[in-house]
């Protein structure tokens, strides 16, 4: 009889090391690194802003005495509250129209069904190849034609109907759907049944379960409106309606730039969107996160 021979035993595996102690060492490390290479020009602007006009030009980060007094010396040169409220109202109505337009049309592409659809959505999304400075000589004619040059009408609404047809539309309208493609079918079913009508579903319905979503874009849309420099420049004729970034050109002028109110105005300017962020960042995280992911 033919003897077998005996099956040989499998070759041990090389074993698995798992994470070490200074794995996660090095990458505290590293992001940490990383961190304060991004917070350098912050921490530059803060420094720069409590100078004098002649420590601002020193390559020194550390001023010789902090002058306090700066900050207050930036509402005597500009009406800076003034120039402030113009730019956290004409901010809050651009997030709060464009964001609306763009859940109305996340939900017509997510949840509703009609001819040409995908291919229409394909279209929409190649809109994002448009450079912004395209549609600003088409926006100001039809201001001029309108009689809105010189308005707060003027420069809320062309970011939101031209953000319709624009990078900035496609992308909020493209996370938006992704939030609402995740969300199952059986909801809006069930609501039918109860008779609730599209405009029921989508206000009841949809929008509260994609909070996130809308909260991320919300962020988004609102600190890019907020910083727009170029479009109010444009509009803008009276100094009473300048925004905040139009108005900090007063700080240079031909008798030189004062670098040191500059920074001052600067740095205050910049934290309504530091506590935007810190009072949302979970909801931000959030909205990225599952945005990433849903689709």
């Amino acid at each position: 009889m033919p003897t077998t021979e005996p099956a040989s035993p499998p070759a041990p595996s090389a074993p698995v090391r798992p994470p070490g102690r200074f794995d996660g060492l090095g990458l505290h490390g590293l992001m940490t690194v990383l961190s304060l290479l991004m917070i350098l020009p912050f921490a530059w602007m803060v420094l720069a802003s409590l100078k004098t006009l002649a420590e601002a030009g020193e390559p020194a980060w550390l001023p010789k005495a902090a002058q306090w007094g700066n900050y207050l010396e930036v509402f005597q040169v500009i009406p800076f509250l003034r120039f402030g409220a113009n730019s956290l109202v004409i901010a809050g109505w651009v997030t709060l129209l464009q964001v609306f337009t763009s859940a109305l049309a996340a939900y017509s592409f997510a949840r509703l069904e009609w001819p040409g659809r995908d291919r229409l959505f394909f279209l929409y999304l190649g809109t994002m190849m448009l450079p912004g400075l395209v549609m600003v000589i088409p926006n100001f004619q039809i201001m001029m034609h309108y009689r809105m040059v010189d308005s707060y009408l003027g420069l809320v609404l062309p970011p939101v109907y031209s953000a319709l047809g624009a990078a900035g539309g496609a992308f909020g309208t493209f996370l938006l759907r992704q939030f609402m493609l995740g969300i199952p079918r059986a909801l809006d079913e069930a609501a039918e049944m109860d008779g609730a009508s599209k405009w029921r579903i989508f206000w009841d319905v949809i929008l509260p379960l994609s909070r996130p979503g809308v909260v991320t874009l919300a962020i988004f849309t609102f600190m890019g409106n907020y910083h727009s420099f170029f479009w109010p420049l444009v509009m803008m004729k009276t100094v009473d309606k300048y925004t905040l970034p139009v108005g900090l050109l007063f700080f240079d002028s031909e008798h030189g730039q004062a670098t040191h109110l500059l920074m001052a105005a600067v740095t205050m300017s910049v934290l309504p969107l530091i506590l935007i962020f810190v009072f949302l960042q979970r909801q931000l995280i959030r909205g990225i996160q599952l945005g990433a992911v849903k689709g």
